[in-house]
């Protein structure tokens, strides 16, 4: 069993919770993700590593209330226990080969997974421009803890609630577009985004990598639900990722796949006995 530590609403639909998992924490990296159960008859899902704290011996995830899974976690409370806790996994987060700036763009949620990553870029000393975005000032996460670990911090909203009204690609052309070098672009976030950050850097030769999460369910490689077709070859997020170059991934399978269990996810949710809002 593992304690919940800490919790923090960040938004309607967003919470963090520390996870007292010393083991976890000890070898967790930027980059890296746990899979949890809440019980012995929940589903397994994964979340990123947000941070790490290994003096404490707790980990940091923060997730959206998307799914059964996800609503349940919610209704926990600091000081109550979830069943399983595994991690780290993945591979570590790679740092760019080449002098320049790194852009970092982030999401919605998308923004936890890249806190980790500026934060790691922030400790070796690189210079980071963070851009992050939500679709209202309601679902903006992590912006003070972002500006602490960043050279610049751009902020935008879809409806212009706060921040520059637009979307984080707006903001990232301004980049593009100034002539300045830039080492590596990393952008995390709903699929749609990133795969509009990837078209709209690849006519500039900028090496831009994304942060995937598809369906998973073992974590180890052995289940094959994690596929994802990369420069024309099947890889397994959760061993060869989660982290690859965006430019070579396939997209247009990628979001087919998000898309095959939405009927027995809203099914899942009907019967939900948490009193995250389903039917009992």
């Amino acid at each position: 069993m593992y304690k919940l530590v800490t919790k923090r609403v960040l938004s309607d639909v967003s919470t963090l919770f520390e996870v007292e998992a010393p083991l976890v924490a000890r070898k967790a990296k930027p980059g890296q993700f746990i899979i949890l159960r809440i019980d012995e008859k929940g589903e397994r899902i994964p979340l990123t590593i947000a941070d790490s704290d290994p003096e404490r011996g707790t980990i940091t995830i923060i997730f959206q209330e998307v799914g059964l899974t996800t609503k349940c976690l919610a209704k926990k409370e600091a000081g109550e226990y979830i069943a399983d806790f595994v991690g780290p996994l993945g591979k570590p987060m790679e740092f760019p080969e080449h002098p320049g700036r790194i852009i970092a763009v982030g999401g919605g949620v998308g923004i936890a997974p890249i806190y980790p990553k500026v934060k790691g870029f922030y400790k070796a000393g690189m210079d980071v421009f963070s851009i992050i975005g939500a679709r209202t000032k309601d679902f903006l996460i992590l912006e003070d803890e972002m500006r602490l670990v960043s050279k610049e911090l751009h902020v935008c909203t879809d409806d212009g609630s706060y921040g520059r009204h637009g979307f984080v690609s707006d903001l990232l052309q301004n980049f593009l577009a100034d002539g300045e070098p830039i080492a590596e672009i990393i952008a995390v976030g709903p699929l749609p985004m990133m795969r509009a950050i990837v078209n709209q850097t690849r006519p500039y030769g900028v090496k831009t990598v994304v942060s995937l999460n598809p369906i998973m369910v073992d974590g180890t490689g052995m289940c094959g639900a994690c596929r994802v077709t990369v420069a024309g070859k099947t890889k397994f997020t959760c061993v060869d990722g989660p982290v690859f170059d965006g430019h070579q991934v396939d997209f247009d399978e990628l979001v087919a796949r998000s898309r095959m269990y939405q009927a027995e996810e809203k099914q899942a949710l009907g019967h939900c006995r948490c009193g995250c809002g389903g039917e009992h």
